[in-house]
């Protein structure tokens, strides 16, 4: 039975994935067998097919929700069954269903209830004649209902004992998984979910003035939409409704519940009993189900785009090398400074107040000048407060002195949050708060990646109504993704923080700080074997996450590529193959005798899986690669431009700063993102703007339309054509 059991989840799921079940049951294997999702991504390929990370997580998450479905039907099944009500058509009806909805459809008519208006009235003894009514035998109630009259319990007229019967078959009707389904369905395609102003004083800066008097179709309704009138009814300045298509469902309950045999009293008994049982138990109920499930798709999407843009973020390719001078600007405490070399490594700090209210322009001029005994080579300025007057300020100062510089405008959110932590402290314990921002800010140049997992995903500013979502589901989707992104481009042992590295596969927090520690008490790692002396950092453990730890200069070349020590043997006798060695990896010399291979005859001989040699081959041409190189490089400025030296028509570049469901926003290096709708992307429909563009992209944008005093910017995509 168990495996009869077991085979229906992995066909449901399979169905629901569309990835075929034979798969399916091997990734849970591999997964039941404490191996991660990265893992089994980069190093199990032959057994998954090649599944990327995202399609194994879904089957996870899948795998996951049908077995709490089952577990549910289980327990459903047993509690009617208690009740002795179970018949082989509703068990039937239980374990067929795909849904934990429909689930709890069929089994509310058995559920144990709080003490209703119903209960009462059946404890008065009113069910036989509601049982009546029911079944359409038309009593005559004028010579039935008296013998319900009762001082005991309070039953002293025909209105007190219709308004019982009433009671009891307003709860059947609502109870019926039947009707349910159909009045939710219908609701769901031709309802309406309407807002209007409620404290529309309390809306200062009129964010919801588009919703005062709003309705849209419940069944096209966009996410975003839904998260906006979600968060205007949350602050009660719009009440949200949805109407539903009243008439329709009377008409049908009316039709599948009254026969006309019924006599008038009973009918009338029924027409009431409908409309009480749908305005005061289903409708509320329904509506409620609907917007919870329009909430939760909309916050799976929004969830979505914040990890998408958070991914490609993360992937932005470090500017490698470069010593950089971080400025995190402010006017009044002044512009803090932070020399970091091409190791990360601090300097030298500072203050220059070139901004009001000191404008301090020659001093700020002279510090900046002295700073450039460190061979800096970019200055990162981060875009917050103060941060148009400074970069004015750098500008002039490179032009002025014709220094050979470049800088460049860095997103600086979630630098504070950083600076201010525990971790922070730890890294920077000498420094005060904003000079441990600047360090972070060039940081951020040097190795995104490295700096920005350092930082609560939701305070990196790259999503839309984050706030507003799940915050557990929004955590976890968002600590896949940097954990996902942090071993695709692998992890340098000895260099490393503890932050990144707690992101390997299969490594935790403890394990993080334990190989830190080792490091800083016995030198740099020289060989991967030396991570199995870690405490805490078990064989599993290793094998989970060795292949995504690098040491680049160790005694070992293989220890530098992506290429797990499960196959050192397999790739040593390649090499011999090749009439190649280990001296050999990422010469010219390999390159080239790796084209020449006939790769399904080699990986026979080797015995290993097509996906392991290509992986393989890959790793042994280029050793060392960043899938990072493979994006756009940050625009880098010497000049500058303000919002009004912007004119229509205008054409620009700019990188791609966050990406929502209505458009993209575009830093065109004026200090103020500008706006491309939706609908200026492309001549052709566009269903997302993702479909498009990317976080970290290089765009080239037309100028639409500028409004100074608000500060705001219109752009397209598609130029004057």
């Amino acid at each position: 039975m168990a495996n009869h059991i077991e085979a229906e989840l992995s066909q449901w799921v399979a169905n629901d994935v569309k990835i075929s079940t034979q798969i399916v049951n091997k990734v849970v294997a591999l997964l039941n067998e404490g191996n991660t999702v990265p893992f089994i991504a980069r190093y199990r390929k032959e057994i998954t097919g090649g599944l990327d990370e995202i399609q194994i997580k879904l089957i996870q998450d899948k795998w996951e929700y049908a077995e709490n479905l089952k577990n549910r039907k289980e327990e459903v099944i047993r509690l009617i069954e208690e009740q002795g009500k179970l018949t082989e058509e509703l068990e039937k009806e239980i374990q067929s269903a795909t849904k934990l909805q429909r689930v709890e459809d069929l089994y509310r008519p058995y559920k144990q209830k709080r003490r209703t208006r119903a209960t009462i009235a059946k404890e008065k003894g009113l069910e036989p004649l509601a049982e009546k009514i029911w079944k359409q035998e038309s009593p005559v109630l004028s010579e039935e209902v008296p013998t319900y009259f009762s001082e005991e319990h309070e039953l002293h007229t025909k209105e007190d004992v219709l308004a019982g019967v009433n009671d009891i078959l307003a709860e059947w009707i609502s109870d019926d998984p039947k009707y349910r389904e159909f009045i939710r369905k219908e609701t769901y395609m031709k309802g309406l979910i309407q807002s209007e102003g409620k404290n529309v004083e309390k809306d200062e800066k009129k964010v919801y003035e588009m919703y005062y008097e709003y309705n849209e179709n419940v069944r096209s309704i966009v996410s975003h939409r839904i998260l906006a009138l979600n968060r205007g009814e949350k602050e009660e300045i719009l009440k949200v409704s949805i109407e539903a298509p009243v008439e329709r469902i009377y008409e049908y309950l009316q039709k599948d519940l009254i026969s006309k045999t019924v006599n008038e009293d009973s009918e009338n008994l029924f027409l009431a009993a409908v409309e009480d049982s749908y305005k005061r138990l289903i409708q509320p109920s329904i509506e409620r189900e609907i917007r919870n499930e329009l909430t939760e798709k909309a916050e799976n999407q929004a969830i979505a785009v914040f990890s998408t843009n958070l991914k490609n973020l993360l992937l932005q390719p470090p500017l490698k090398g470069k010593t950089v001078l971080g400025v995190d600007p402010a006017f009044r405490t002044g512009c803090k400074l932070a020399v970091i070399d091409e190791t990360g490594k601090v300097h030298q700090v500072g203050v220059m107040y070139p901004t009001a209210p000191r404008n301090d322009i020659e001093g700020a001029e002279k510090i900046i000048l002295d700073l450039l005994k460190y061979d800096i080579e970019l200055i990162a300025i981060g875009n917050g407060t103060a941060s148009r007057e400074t970069e004015q300020f750098i500008a002039n100062v490179i032009r002025k002195n014709n220094l050979d510089l470049q800088y460049i405008i860095v997103n600086e959110a979630g630098a504070s949050v950083y600076s201010a932590s525990k971790l922070a402290r730890e890294e920077f314990p000498d420094l005060q708060v904003e000079e441990r921002s600047a360090a972070s800010i060039a940081r951020r140049v040097q190795d995104p990646l490295a700096e920005l997992v350092k930082i609560d995903p939701k305070s990196i500013g790259v999503g839309q109504y984050q706030h507003d979502v799940s915050q557990k589901a929004l955590n976890e989707s968002l600590n896949f993704v940097v954990e996902t992104t942090v071993n695709q481009v692998g992890v340098n042992v000895n260099t490393a923080s503890s932050a990144l590295l707690q992101h390997v596969s299969g490594l935790n927090k403890t394990v993080a700080n334990n190989i830190v520690k080792y490091r800083n008490e016995n030198g740099k790692f020289i060989n991967r074997k030396q991570l199995k002396k870690i405490p805490r950092l078990g064989a599993k453990t290793y094998e989970q996450g060795i292949g995504f730890l690098r040491i680049i200069d160790g005694n070992h070349p293989l220890d530098r590529t992506p290429i797990h020590p499960e196959s050192y043997q397999q790739t040593e006798i390649f090499l011999d193959m090749l009439d190649c060695d280990l001296s050999d990896i990422g010469t010219e010399k390999l390159r080239t005798k790796l084209n020449t291979i006939n790769k399904h005859q080699v990986a026979e001989q080797l015995e290993i899986g097509l996906p392991t040699l290509e992986d393989m081959m890959a790793a042994l041409g280029r050793p060392e690669r960043d899938p990072r190189d493979d994006f756009p490089t940050p625009i880098l400025k010497k000049n500058v431009l303000t919002l009004e030296d912007l004119k229509q028509g205008m054409e620009m570049q700019g990188t791609v700063r966050n990406v929502v469901d209505f458009g993209v926003f575009v830093d065109i290096g004026v200090g103020q993102d500008g706006l491309v709708h939706i609908s200026k992307m492309t001549n052709h429909y566009v269903k997302h703007p993702m479909d498009i563009v990317s976080v970290g992209d290089v765009v080239t944008v037309w100028v639409e339309n500028v409004e100074v005093e608000k500060g705001r910017i219109s752009l397209s995509m598609i130029g004057n054509e």
